[in-house]
C-alpha cells in the first residue's frame, strides 16, 4: 500500500534531508553524463515533478522515486539515505573548521587507546605501508609479525608508524606520526607482551617477531570544529 502522503525517514526513525536528496541525484546525473530534461525523461516525469520529488513534498510518491532510483541506476535506499560504506572523510567540513598541534603527551594518549595504525618500511627501493595491531609500551610503539613477512623491519633501521581517528558526524579528527628506530624484542619481553589485551594480530598463521619503534620524534594533529 502507497501513502502518498508519508514524508520517507531513516531506520532509525529520523527524517530524510530533501537537500541530501537533491544532491545525490545531481551527483549521480553528473556521472552518468545526464540532463535534469534526460533525467525526467528517462523516469518518465516532468522537470516539475522532478522537482518535486527532490524536495521530498508532502505529496511524496515511494513508486515515483523508485522510478528515478532506477533511472539513476542506483539502489532506492541509496538515493534516500547515502552509502554506508563510502570511506572516511565524504562529508563536508564542519563549521570554523581548526587545525592544531597535539602535544606529546596528547599524541601517547590517543595512541594508548587505539589498537590500529600503518607502519611505513623500506626494503631496498621498495617502500610500503602496511596496517599492524598494535600496542604502546613505555612511550614506545610495539608489534608482531612474521619473521618473513612485509612488516618485519630490519633492526636498527628507521621506520614511521601513523595512527588517527575520524569522527564522521562531526567532522572531526587526529593524526599521530611517530618516526623512530627498529628493535626486535626478546622473549621474555615478547612473553608480557603477549599476555597483554590486544596483542593478537588480526591476520592469520605464525607471527613470532615483536617489533618495537623506539621514538625519535612524535607529532600529532586534531581537526576540531565550534
Amino acid at each position: 500500500m502507497n501513502d502518498r502522503s508519508a514524508r520517507p525517514g531513516k531506520p532509525d526513525g529520523s527524517p530524510v534531508a530533501p537537500e541530501d536528496i537533491a544532491r545525490r541525484i545531481a551527483l549521480r546525473s553528473r556521472q552518468l553524463g545526464l540532463t535534469r530534461e534526460e533525467l525526467a525523461n528517462r523516469a518518465g516525469m516532468s522537470l516539475r515533478y522532478l522537482q518535486h520529488l527532490e524536495e521530498l513534498g508532502e505529496g511524496f510518491d515511494q513508486a515515483s522515486v523508485l522510478r528515478l532510483a532506477a533511472a539513476l541506476q542506483m539502489p532506492y535506499g541509496e538515493l534516500l539515505e547515502g552509502r554506508t560504506d563510502l570511506p572516511p572523510g565524504q562529508p563536508p567540513p564542519g563549521p570554523h573548521p581548526a587545525l592544531m598541534k597535539l602535544t606529546q603527551q596528547e599524541c601517547w594518549d590517543r595512541l594508548s587507546d587505539h589498537g590500529i595504525g600503518r607502519v611505513a618500511v623500506s626494503s631496498g627501493s621498495s617502500p610500503a605501508i602496511l596496517p599492524v595491531n598494535y600496542l604502546v609500551d613505555a612511550h614506545s610503539i610495539v608489534y608482531r609479525t612474521s619473521r618473513t613477512g612485509a612488516a618485519a623491519a630490519v633492526e636498527g633501521t628507521e621506520v614511521a608508524f601513523e595512527a588517527d581517528h575520524v569522527d564522521e558526524s562531526d567532522s572531526e579528527g587526529w593524526s599521530v606520526l611517530v618516526v623512530g628506530t627498529v628493535e626486535h624484542i626478546d622473549d621474555n619481553s615478547a612473553a608480557r607482551l603477549a599476555a597483554q589485551p590486544g596483542a593478537e594480530p588480526w591476520a592469520a598463521g605464525i607471527r613470532d617477531l615483536w617489533v618495537r619503534i623506539v621514538p625519535t620524534r612524535v607529532t600529532g594533529r586534531l581537526i576540531s570544529t565550534a
